[in-house]
């Protein structure tokens, strides 16, 4: 755990969230800034920095969000399909320095986006 991460705090119970999911491993939770209907984070309990961090012993972590996502889009009504994202250093996009994947779909400021770049 990092002290002063914001995702370690919210995987220690330190700071509520809207969960989603909650294993040994891995915590799920609405994000507080939504970019669509549904949009929520699942983050590994174990603090890794970024994508760029990633080592060949985080693979299994790495499996399990992956695997989690189809999962729990489901579960949150996003069974038609949804968009994941994991932004990766500051350059890209990254603002919470603790490896996380979004998942959202259901309509809302990401799909209108979206639309617009592939039209």
């Amino acid at each position: 755990m990092s002290d002063n991460c914001i995702f370690c705090k919210i995987a220690a119970g330190q700071i509520p969230s809207n969960k989603v999911y909650e294993d040994e491993e891995v915590i799920a939770f609405h994000d507080i800034n939504p970019i669509a209907n549904v949009h929520f984070l699942i983050v590994p309990k174990l603090h890794v920095e970024s994508l760029l961090s990633a080592e060949p012993q985080h693979l299994p972590m790495l499996g399990k969000l992956l695997a989690l996502a189809p999962k729990l889009a489901r579960e949150q009504g996003l069974g038609e399909g949804f968009r994941t994202m994991i932004n990766t250093g500051a350059k890209g996009g990254q603002s919470v320095f603790h490896l996380h994947l979004h998942v959202f779909g259901g309509g809302g400021k990401a799909e209108s986006m979206m639309a617009q770049l592939i039209h």
